[in-house]
Parts: structure tokens; sequence; C-alpha cells
């Protein structure tokens, strides 16, 4: 980051908020994804013949194939421009969900979402494809959730509305045949469960006995 990236960083109100509710730590798991992720990007810009024989494919897993359905999440159907945007999604909403959902939560929204919507679009949405997108959708469902329930803490007023707006879009999204809609209504699904449901104050925001954000 250049000294003015940082400083408009450190002076968004939304990390502001998300530090309140969360708990501010390194982005650790969000990092290495996003390396492993980069790296797979580079090496199918160098050779464009990678995503082929790693993409999403229905007619390569029913041949059996099955894998294609884990290097989808990491592969880019959008090159350059369409990966390079997954990957800044993937550092902001990655970031700030590994502080308000702890790491274990991270690793199953993140990834369970991500395998989910790569099924849903080889059975059903889009069989051929690629990309993490709909992994990061389901982190950006479940941090949804975290701003409903943490209200009281003051989101900007933005950001609320953004909230609020993600599951009627994500039901939206998937009646429109688009494959990142169902993925982000499992996450919302998810953080409900990770943050308790109704029981008072998110539990994402609590801090266990030993200091530790939940997960």
């Amino acid at each position: 980051m250049t000294n003015s990236v940082a400083a408009r960083w450190s002076d968004s109100p939304i990390r502001a908020y998300f530090a309140r509710v969360g708990t501010p730590r390194r982005p650790v798991l969000t990092g290495a994804v996003f390396v492993v992720t980069a790296v797979v990007l580079v090496a199918q810009l160098a050779d464009p013949s990678l995503f082929d024989r790693f993409k999403r494919d229905a007619t390569a897993i029913d041949a059996g194939e099955w894998w294609r359905l884990l290097t989808g999440m990491f592969f880019q159907d959008g090159k350059l421009f369409g990966g390079v945007f997954n990957l800044v999604a993937l550092a902001v909403v990655g970031t700030f969900a590994e502080w308000c959902l702890g790491r274990v939560s991270w690793f199953v929204l993140y990834f369970g979402c991500g395998l989910f919507g790569q099924f849903l679009s080889y059975v059903w949405l889009s069989p051929v494809g690629a990309g993490n997108s709909m992994c990061v959708a389901g982190l950006l469902g479940a941090l949804a959730v975290v701003v409903w329930r943490m209200r009281d803490a003051e989101p900007p007023q933005g950001l609320f509305l953004a909230a609020m707006l993600i599951m009627p879009l994500a039901v939206l999204d998937t009646v429109a045949h688009d494959n990142h809609g169902m993925p982000a209504l499992l996450g919302v699904a998810l953080g409900l469960l990770i943050t308790g449901f109704g029981k008072g104050r998110a539990a994402a925001g609590s801090q266990r006995s030993d200091g530790s954000s939940l997960g």
C-alpha cells in the first residue's frame, strides 16, 4: 500500500465499524488464499491451456474429473480483469470476515459456499466456468448478517443499506439464473448459525474467555 491508500484504509468508517464488532488481526487465512489464487491466475495467464484443464466443465466432471469442482474455485473465467476484481473482493471481504467470524468459520464459509456454488453451477446454473467469486459471495452473505445483528454498533448508513439488500439481490440473482445468489444465501444461513440466530448481541462481536473471536 502507498501512504495515501494506507491512510484511506485506516480512516475508512467501514473499517472502523468492523474493527468495533470484530477483532482486528492479521488476515493470515485471507492472505494465504489470496496468494494461492493470485499465483494460479498468473499461471493461467502465462499458459491459457491450464484453464481448460482445470475449469469447471460438466462434460469432464461427468467423465470422472470431479476435482474440477475444487480447482474451479481458483481459476478465473474472467481472465485478467475478472481475476483482479475477484482478488480485490477477496482481500477486502475476506479481511473483514476473518476479523468478525474467525478463521475456522471463514474457512467453512469460503470453501463450503464456493463448493456449493460450483456444484449447483455444474448441475443446474452454469455448467462451464471458474472463479472464486462464489466463495466471496458466501463470506459476503455472512458479513451481511453481522451488520444486521450489530446495528447497535452504528454501521455507516451505506453499509447497512448494502447489507439489507444482500438477501433480495441474491434471490433475484438466482431467479436470473446467475450462480452467485445461492452461495450468498448459504452464507446468510451459515452466518445466522455462526452468530447464534436471535440470541441477543451477535456472537461475531463477542469475545471468548481466551480473547479470540468466534471460530
